[in-house]
């Protein structure tokens, strides 16, 4: 807390009194990439579109919306059952997984973060890993990267096997683009990671934060958009 020093006039003599000012508040950022047509689609996935079914404007008495996307659409939340068989579903992911202390870590790479890169950290301590790279903030780009950061196998099977519950990447998949086996996918599905992308972690520095993940509650889903907001721990 800082100090800082107050003039007080009584009794016609000046006093100095000294007063603590309270500490700064939590932060609250909001690291979801809002929804609109202007957010890449990851080739193949349906885009997002938004549709006025009714509007005040045209004499209704409400504006109503059809809402067309796919289950990975902007950020987003993949459930197990995306790449392993009967695995489980959006609506059954636990919320004291999606809820609860995150480590957030910047990466300096250029392209597949590797195991090497991961142990360098010390993640024994933590459940939940947000990788911030140079890839945060891009989906405000329409146009789709190919060349994002992507998770490498090998990477991927080291955080399932210290116990990460949760791991979070900036960009639309932690796959590399163009892989015909989605094997950093099944080594953390299979494990029954979550795995969060689609993050914009831009105005967000490395450490410690409490995080809220809900991901829409869609039955059966395979994923689904999420909103998910970091808050600075006291």
């Amino acid at each position: 807390m800082s100090t800082e020093n107050r003039v007080i006039h009584g009794n016609g003599f000046p006093r100095v009194l000294a007063f603590r000012r309270p500490a700064d508040p939590m932060r609250i950022y909001d690291v979801t990439v809002p929804l609109s047509s202007e957010v890449p689609a990851f080739p193949g996935d349906p885009p997002f579109a938004l549709q006025r079914v009714s509007r005040i404007e045209d004499g209704s008495p409400y504006t109503l919306s059809r809402l067309a996307m796919g289950s990975h659409s902007g950020t987003h939340v993949d459930a197990p059952c995306h790449f392993i068989g009967g695995g489980a579903t959006v609506d059954q992911l636990p919320l004291e997984i999606l809820m609860g202390k995150a480590r957030v870590v910047e990466l300096s790479v250029s392209e597949g973060i590797g195991r090497g890169d991961l142990e360098a950290l010390d993640l024994s301590d933590d459940l939940r890993l947000l990788i911030k790279t140079r890839m945060s903030g891009q989906l405000r780009q329409p146009t789709f990267q190919e060349d994002y950061i992507y998770l490498t196998p090998d990477a991927a099977e080291y955080l399932a096997q210290i116990g990460i519950k949760l791991v979070g990447i900036d960009y639309l998949s932690i796959e590399k683009f163009g892989s015909q086996d989605y094997a950093s996918h099944r080594a953390l599905l299979g494990a029954g990671v979550v795995i969060v992308e689609g993050l914009d972690l831009s105005e967000v520095e490395a450490g410690e934060y409490d995080m809220a993940c809900l991901p829409l509650r869609i039955a059966g889903g395979d994923g689904a958009p999420a909103r998910v907001v970091l808050r600075t721990r006291s």
